[in-house]
């Protein structure tokens, strides 16, 4: 399956819940959970937008990173998924600054604009 197609699957809400609950890591779940909470967001709803702003954010190293841990895992949509929700959640830690917020920068078409 080609990278594209794997990303797109998990434009779906209720797959991209579904998979990272598959994941069985709890400490993931519960960073997840603590995340999409402050949005207001269902559990699917953050992982979707977490896939998306790591297509549309994230740097050279990053993607270097995803394609390294897809050579390497024997479970290339579930290292896929991992590796992109720890680098939105670390993302939105770094630039949450005093005010919390998100790494979409909330502006209209942002990730988070629900309009």
């Amino acid at each position: 399956m080609l990278l594209g197609s794997l990303m797109r699957n998990f434009d779906n809400e209720t797959h991209s819940a579904e998979a990272l609950l598959s994941l069985g890591d709890i400490v993931l779940i519960a960073q997840v959970d603590a995340a999409r909470q402050s949005h207001n967001e269902s559990l699917g709803e953050y992982v979707s937008g977490a896939v998306k702003r790591f297509s549309h954010l994230a740097g050279d190293d990053d993607w270097l990173r995803l394609m390294t841990a897809l050579k390497t895992s024997e479970q290339p949509a579930a290292a896929c998924l991992k590796t992109m929700v720890h680098w939105s959640i670390a993302r939105e830690r770094t630039d949450a600054g005093p005010s919390g917020g998100c790494s979409c920068v909330g502006g209209v078409g942002g990730c988070h604009d629900q309009a």
